[in-house]
């Protein structure tokens, strides 16, 4: 069935459970899967619960495209002659229900013998070795293996300034990502402040109890100082991953596309647009990498020296550091205004902010990144007619750009290696690390970047990851494969 323009593209964010009881006689089942095709659903799983006096009872799982449109799906179901309506749930909901995350214990406690080795007096041995040597809490608490998801709620995906309490869902869906992708324990913290003395504060207090730190979901430019001062008073990883996360599997996706194409990262000439904390990590890990010709443009157009806002000092010291730094030709206007010549086009801002025309300027194999999600700053159907290869942050598009890539192989190596920061080294070997991931014989333009399920590159990176911190002197132990929690002490009796 084809829908109509405009209709809601049904998605599993909007999957509802219909438990019906209908009438068990032949061609029922298939009414009610008409008539939620005919409302635009889309049916997933059929599941029978029960067959009795003359009824079956259903669960039907439908994807729909929004609220409305569920609560359309289910009106056509429940208008249909010897079918009663039971009750609907939202799957999405429920699957947050209680949150999404638990703690488990790692040994039994069964007996007596169980309860004095894991708590009093058992415990106070260990307390004693740790008072002694702090460094020890690496080997005999769960800090060699959990990291704390710090957020403070003022950039939460595109909902922008929700509070804590909202972002809870979201830190806790990094931790399931964490875990299911790097066997790394992970906690949310959000804090209710959007003070960065506060924040700071915090986090510097909790650090004794984490081996690494990931922030996330922090407004910019507040999200600069915070990492920065972390950084610099920590001795374990501090990571903001909407910064680094993003520059890494962008330049993970380039390197690739750079392997199609035949250009060089020295002679690439590239487009930023949107420069809040992933386009200012990324243009630094492009400059880094080896690129020299950068224009970035902001919500006032194209950043350079020239700028008003420049000259008379309102500009932010982030993006005064950005004119310095990019665009010494002082190209100004919009991104359609300063699109002739470029090779790459990265969009990190908001829905259809590039007209798709203005393409046709770029130079030939031509590549667009275009991330901002849901809706990407050109769509990739819009593109097609000028551009060689076409990157989002979407799922349901090729080459797909997502963070997931990154930060669980990047802390797994980091903690790992008792690395006590993460390198610009580090990120750069995380990042050749995915782009390996796919092979020159399966490398072409709708694949120029590993599936978010490959179960091998969290590995990769994480072997990458470590290695690079031994070798630079950032880490302490040596890296090991594989993501089996090691057992680093010695368990030796102590003298």
């Amino acid at each position: 069935m084809c829908l109509e323009m405009g209709a809601p593209i049904p998605s599993a964010q909007y999957s509802i459970t219909i438990r019906a009881e209908i009438e068990h006689r032949p061609g029922m089942l298939g009414r009610v899967a008409t008539a939620i095709g005919d409302a635009g659903g889309t049916i997933g799983t059929v599941e029978l619960l029960a067959l009795e006096s003359g009824h079956t009872v259903r669960d039907i799982t439908v994807n729909t495209g929004g609220i409305d449109h569920a609560e359309r799906v289910v009106a056509a179901v429940r208008g249909l002659p010897d079918v009663h309506v039971i009750d609907t749930t939202d799957r999405t909901l429920r699957m947050h229900a209680g949150g999404k995350i638990e703690l488990r214990n790692k040994h039994p406690l069964r007996t007596r013998d169980d309860l004095s080795m894991a708590y009093t007096p058992g415990v106070a041995r260990v307390s004693s070795l740790i008072a002694e040597d702090r460094d020890r809490a690496f080997e005999y608490t769960i800090k060699r293996n959990t990291v704390a998801v710090v957020s403070d709620g003022s950039a939460v995906l595109g909902l922008g300034d929700i509070g804590p309490e909202a972002a809870m869902p979201v830190m806790e869906g990094k931790a399931m990502l964490f875990k299911e992708f790097a066997a790394v324990d992970a906690f949310p913290i959000c804090l209710d402040t959007n003070d960065v003395d506060e924040i700071v504060r915090a986090v510097q207090l909790i650090a004794p109890a984490f081996g690494g730190v990931n922030l996330e979901d922090i407004a910019a430019p507040r999200c600069f100082a915070i990492e920065d001062r972390l950084k610099e008073s920590l001795d374990i990883p501090v990571f903001h991953d909407d910064q680094h996360g993003t520059a890494v599997v962008v330049l993970a996706a380039l390197l690739n596309a750079l392997r199609l194409t035949g250009k060089s990262l020295e002679d690439l000439h590239v487009l930023v647009i949107g420069l809040g904390a992933a386009g200012v990590a990324v243009t630094k890990i492009l400059l880094e990498a080896g690129v020299r010709s950068v224009v970035g443009c902001d919500s006032r157009g194209a950043v350079h020296t020239s700028r008003f806002d420049y000259a008379d000092g309102s500009m932010s010291s982030i993006k005064r550091w950005y004119a310095e730094h990019t665009n010494p030709d002082r190209l100004d206007g919009a991104p359609a205004d300063v699109i002739d010549g470029t090779d790459l086009v990265i969009g990190l801002s908001g829905a259809r902010v590039l007209p798709p025309e203005s393409l046709r300027r770029m130079n030939r194999d031509a590549m667009v990144f275009a991330m901002a999600n849901p809706n990407p700053e050109i769509a990739p159907e819009d593109a097609a007619p000028y551009v060689r290869i076409m990157a989002t942050g979407r799922s349901d598009y090729p080459n797909q750009i997502n963070n997931v890539l990154c930060f669980p192989g990047i802390f797994r190596g980091a903690l790992d290696a008792r690395a006590r920061s993460i390198t610009e080294e580090m990120k750069m070997a995380a990042a050749r690390a995915i782009a390996a991931i796919v092979p020159d014989d399966e490398l072409r333009e709708d694949y120029i970047i590993p599936s978010v399920f490959n179960r091998d590159v969290a590995v990769a990176v994480a072997q990458a990851v470590a290695v690079k911190a031994k070798a630079t002197g950032v880490g302490e132990a040596e890296p090991v494969p594989g993501f089996a929690e090691q057992d680093t002490a010695s368990h030796a009796l102590p003298s």
